[in-house]
């Protein structure tokens, strides 16, 4: 029986993708910054453990108690929504040291074992906003096209020690808590000078023929988990699979 290990299981893509390997018969360490049990099923497959991937201590008193994983899945993440122009240096470092510096630190923990098994799964969630420009989300998409460079390279540098190294690039998403979550964070990052431009990237957003589900993410990171084919790269979610198909 595999374990998997997930960040950012407290809503969203991680939540969904914990309750999807714990359906398929794998064992979850599903991991949040503040533990809740009542979000996941009450299984002996299924344990909540503190989290919070920006800390070093964190990071290894996580990896310590999860014991041998099999997949290490880096979910956590946090969004942002404005204007570059009106974006604080202090947010832009936040940012990346979420979505960036923190996947990092969680691949860095997890490649020991890795290698040392010469085994190993690591899938990193990334966005299609890495697949096409989109307005008002360049720190954001920084910092992702950051991992995505990231797992290219360290695919090539772990694949002679058996360990695989995987992206997932999810679509809009609508239904999650992308835009709730970050609602402090991105407080005054649309001047009044960009409010006309911004109110018509929204309206685009709302005429999207396709969106994502968190159950597209949480089937696709399997897909990533399971394949052996040497497969870099994997879109989820039909508005993600369009724009990677267009990207050719």
């Amino acid at each position: 029986m595999k374990t998997v290990l997930i960040t950012g299981c407290s809503s969203g893509y991680g939540l969904e993708t914990a309750r999807h390997f714990h359906a398929q018969g794998w064992n979850v360490i599903a991991t949040m910054r503040t533990p809740r049990e009542d979000l996941l099923p009450r299984s002996p497959r299924m344990s909540v453990l503190a989290l919070d991937v920006t800390k070093p201590e964190s990071i290894a008193a996580a990896i310590e108690a999860s014991g041998p994983i099999d997949v290490l899945v880096n979910n956590a993440g946090i969004g942002l929504f404005g204007a570059f122009e009106a974006t604080p240096m202090a947010t832009i470092r936040e940012v990346f040291e979420t979505n960036t510096f923190a996947v990092m630190a969680m691949t860095q923990a997890a490649l020991p074992q890795f290698r040392a098994r010469r085994a190993g799964v690591v899938v990193n969630v990334t966005s299609s906003a890495t697949l096409a420009p989109m307005p008002l989300v360049a720190v954001y998409t920084a910092s992702k096209q950051a991992i995505e460079g990231f797992t290219a390279s360290l695919a090539h540098e772990l694949a002679a020690f058996g360990v695989s190294v995987k992206l997932v690039e999810p679509g809009y998403a609508p239904t999650t808590r992308f835009t709730a979550n970050g609602g402090e964070r991105m407080a005054g990052l649309i001047p009044e000078a960009y409010a006309p431009f911004a109110q018509r990237v929204f309206a685009s957003f709302a005429q999207l023929p396709a969106v994502t589900t968190e159950a597209d993410v949480a089937e696709t990171v399997w897909l990533a988990a399971n394949d052996s084919s040497g497969r870099l790269r994997y879109a989820a979610g039909a508005d993600a699979v369009a724009l990677a198909q267009v990207q050719g």
